[in-house]
C-alpha cells in the first residue's frame, strides 16, 4: 500500500482524570510530529474545547465542529480548520458535545460515529490522527477508542496515579472486547514530573514497575512555559521551543514514531 493511501495511525489521548496534561500532550505531540514531516489531524472531542483554544481557534472561528460530524453526519472534511502550524489541522469542539450521549440515546452504531467519519482521513493524506478525549469515560471517549488504533495515556506523577489508571485500562479492555478488537495501549507518558519532589520519582518508579515497557522513556516535566502557552493560543513548542517541556515533547514524538516503526516491523 502506498503511503498516499495508507490509513493514518489514530491515537486516542485519554485519561478520565482531569488536570493530567492530556490536552497539553495532544497539542504538543501533534505539533512535534509535524516538525518531523508528518501531517496531523487533531480532533477535539472535549466539550470544554481546550485543545481548540490552545491552538488559537476561538469559538467564533468554529463554524462546524465535531458535534455536527457526530450528530448530523457532516463529512469530517467540512469541519476541519487549518491552524497556524503547517501540517496540523483541527476538528474543533463546542459545548453542545456534552449532550451527545443523551441525544444519541440507543441509536444504532452510536459508538462508531467517529470511526465512520474518519474513514476518509487516509485520502486527506494525514499520517496521524490524535483525539483529545474528555476527562471522563463517556460515549465521546468510547467513540474515540472505537475509532483508534491505540490509546496514549498521560499520567500525572501524583499519589493516586495508578489507582485511576486501573479504571482506564479496564475501559480499554471492554472496548477491545466489544467494539474494537485491534485496540492497543500505545503507551503511557508520565507528565508534570517534578525532579525536586521525591514523590514524583517514587510514582514514576511504581508505574514503570507495574507497566514495564508500556511506559515511555520520555518524561514531561513541570514547566512554567508549557503552562503559559495555551493562554497565547500556541503550543509550547511554538511559544518557547527551547524550554524543557518543549524539548520533552519533541523527544516523545521521536519515541512514538520509533515505537510505531517497531510495531510495523512485527506486523510484516
Amino acid at each position: 500500500m502506498s503511503d498516499a493511501h495508507k490509513p493514518p495511525r489514530v491515537l486516542a489521548v485519554a485519561n478520565q482524570k482531569g488536570g493530567v496534561g492530556k490536552t497539553t500532550t495532544a497539542i504538543n505531540l501533534g505539533t512535534a510530529l509535524t516538525a518531523v514531516g508528518e501531517r496531523v489531524l487533531l480532533i477535539d472531542s472535549d466539550p470544554q474545547g481546550n485543545a481548540s483554544t490552545g491552538l488559537g481557534v476561538l469559538p467564533h472561528m468554529r463554524r462546524n465542529t465535531l458535534y455536527d460530524v457526530m450528530m448530523d453526519n457532516l463529512p469530517i472534511s467540512v469541519s476541519i480548520v487549518q491552524t497556524d502550524i503547517p501540517g496540523l489541522d483541527l476538528v474543533p469542539a463546542e459545548a453542545d458535545l456534552s449532550g451527545v450521549e443523551l441525544e444519541l440515546g440507543q441509536t444504532s452504531r452510536r459508538a462508531f460515529r467517529l470511526r465512520d467519519a474518519l474513514s476518509t482521513a487516509a485520502q486527506a493524506g494525514y499520517q496521524h490522527v490524535l483525539i483529545d478525549c474528555p476527562p471522563s469515560l463517556n460515549l465521546l471517549t468510547v467513540n474515540a477508542m472505537t475509532a483508534a488504533d491505540g490509546v496514549l495515556v498521560p499520567l500525572q506523577c501524583e499519589f493516586f496515579a495508578l489507582e485511576g489508571l486501573t479504571q482506564l485500562l479496564r475501559t480499554v479492555e471492554q472496548v477491545r472486547t466489544s467494539l474494537n478488537p485491534s485496540l492497543q495501549i500505545q503507551g503511557v507518558v508520565l507528565t508534570m514530573y517534578d525532579k525536586r519532589n521525591s514523590l514524583s520519582a517514587q510514582v514514576a518508579k511504581d508505574v514503570r514497575d507495574h507497566l514495564g515497557d508500556l511506559v515511555y522513556e520520555t518524561v514531561i516535566p513541570r514547566n512554567v512555559r508549557v503552562s503559559e502557552a495555551p493562554s497565547f493560543g500556541k503550543p509550547a513548542i511554538i511559544y518557547d521551543l527551547h524550554c524543557a517541556g518543549s524539548q520533552a515533547y519533541l523527544a516523545l514524538a521521536r519515541e512514538v514514531m520509533d515505537r510505531e516503526g517497531e510495531r510495523a516491523k512485527v506486523q510484516l
